[in-house]
C-alpha cells in the first residue's frame, strides 16, 4: 500500500512539474497577477459588482461586458482610481451610478485587479502590466 502510495506522489509531482515547466513566463505572470487581483476584488468591489462580475441590475454594471473594457482600456486605471461620476453605457445598458474614488489602492494593486477582472471575467488574455497602469494614471482625465 504503501509503496502504490509512494508511486502516486511521485507521478503527481512529475506531472505537476510538466505542467509549470510547459508554461511560459508570461502564463506564469498572468496567473499571479490575477490571483493578487482576485483578493482585491473580494475586498474592493465584490460587493458592488458581484462575485462574477455580472453587476447589480441597473445599479452598477458588470464587469464581462468585452466591449467595454477593450475600448476603455486606457481609462479603466483611472476609473478605479479616481471613480466615476458620469453616464456609462455598458452592455447595452445605462449606469449612471456614482463608483467612489480608491486612492487606497496601489499602482500595482490597480494592475492586480484589472488583470483578474480582464481575464477571469472578460476572458481576455493580457495582463495589465504596472508601466501600463503608471502610463494610464498619469493621463488620467
Amino acid at each position: 500500500m504503501t509503496k502504490i502510495y509512494s508511486l502516486g506522489v511521485l507521478v503527481f509531482i512529475y506531472i505537476f512539474s510538466a505542467m509549470i515547466g510547459c508554461q511560459s513566463g508570461e502564463d506564469i505572470k498572468t496567473a499571479q497577477y490575477a490571483v493578487n487581483g482576485q483578493k482585491i476584488y473580494i475586498n474592493h468591489c465584490k460587493n458592488c459588482h458581484g462575485d462574477k462580475g455580472e453587476g447589480l441590475g441597473l445599479l452598477y454594471p458588470p464587469l464581462t461586458d468585452v466591449d467595454f473594457l477593450t475600448k476603455n482600456r486606457e481609462r479603466l486605471s483611472c476609473i478605479v482610481r479616481n471613480g466615476l461620476q458620469e453616464e456609462i453605457t455598458v452592455a447595452g445598458k445605462t449606469f449612471n451610478t456614482i463608483m467612489p474614488a480608491n486612492e487606497t489602492l496601489t499602482d500595482i494593486d490597480i494592475a492586480y485587479v484589472l488583470t483578474y477582472i480582464t481575464t477571469n471575467f472578460a476572458k481576455q488574455d493580457k495582463i495589465f502590466s504596472l508601466e501600463e497602469v503608471q502610463e494610464d494614471l498619469k493621463n488620467c482625465k
